[in-house]
């Protein structure tokens, strides 16, 4: 995403005060208000700022063609719904992003369902004074949660999930795209939050991935001193737009 040229000297002078090196986007308005001339020309359909936690689970149950009574039927012959599963992850997503949605009081911004390529989805993309986070929130109703370096395991369940694995790989491939938009480094730190569970283990060896439980996400908010409000901005105004994640 390429900066729109001004010859306009207060508006170069706004660049070069950007404050930790590298050019702002903002402009000043004939009214003194500083604004991002890239968002003022973003189609409705491409902007993700509107998006609701949990959007694109909401997309796919809304999509579903599977009524009530055969759901109701397929779980009294014991099977397992993928509805289900969907309901319990969109429950998860509202919660966190309630809680991440209440930091923009403070300075953050959130962008909410990120849709990568191969349908890869960041839950939540924490943007503000503390840096960049991408967010993954997961359910765990009342379950014991082990968390390894690349898998979590969780009681009651056959098979590991590669939860860890995953929001890393993801946040990988968000920096990357955040830089080339912005035109300087963005480095997104992911963060798995469990919601619901009874207890969470996590190895000494994972050091990469923040791991956090429901009520601890919002204390994301208190991280400060990385980011420049002016470079914060910058970061939010390629984020939501759509177009930009087509080539993650």
């Amino acid at each position: 995403m390429r900066e729109r040229p001004d010859g306009n000297d207060a508006n170069d002078a706004n660049e070069a005060n950007d404050g930790i090196g590298g050019k702002a986007a903002r402009k000043t308005s004939a009214n003194g208000k500083a604004y991002d001339p890239e968002r003022l020309f973003l189609p409705p359909d491409d902007d993700l700022a509107p998006n609701r936690p949990g959007e694109t689970l909401r997309a796919r149950l809304d999509a579903s063609g599977t009524g009530r009574v055969a759901l109701a039927l397929a779980r009294c012959l014991g099977r397992r719904p993928v509805e289900d599963a969907w309901r319990r992850a969109l429950a998860a997503e509202q919660a966190v992003g309630a809680a991440l949605e209440e930091l923009t009081a403070g300075g953050w911004d959130v962008v909410h369902s990120i849709v990568l390529p191969g349908d890869a989805v960041i839950a939540h993309l924490l943007i503000g004074p503390g840096g960049v986070f991408g967010v993954a929130a997961k359910p765990a109703h009342k379950a014991r949660v082990q968390v390894g370096e690349t898998l979590v395991r969780v009681s009651r369940e056959r098979h590991p999930r590669p939860y860890v694995r995953e929001i890393r790989h993801d946040c990988a491939r968000a920096s990357l795209v955040l830089s080339r938009g912005c035109g300087f480094l963005v480095q997104v730190r992911p963060v798995l939050v469990l919601v619901g569970a009874g207890s969470v283990e996590v190895s000494p060896a994972l050091e990469d991935v923040q791991v956090l439980e429901e009520a601890q996400a919002a204390a994301l908010g208190a991280a400060g001193g990385v980011l420049h409000p002016s470079r914060a901005d910058r970061i939010h105004t390629v984020a939501r737009n759509r177009r930009v994640w087509l080539w993650a």
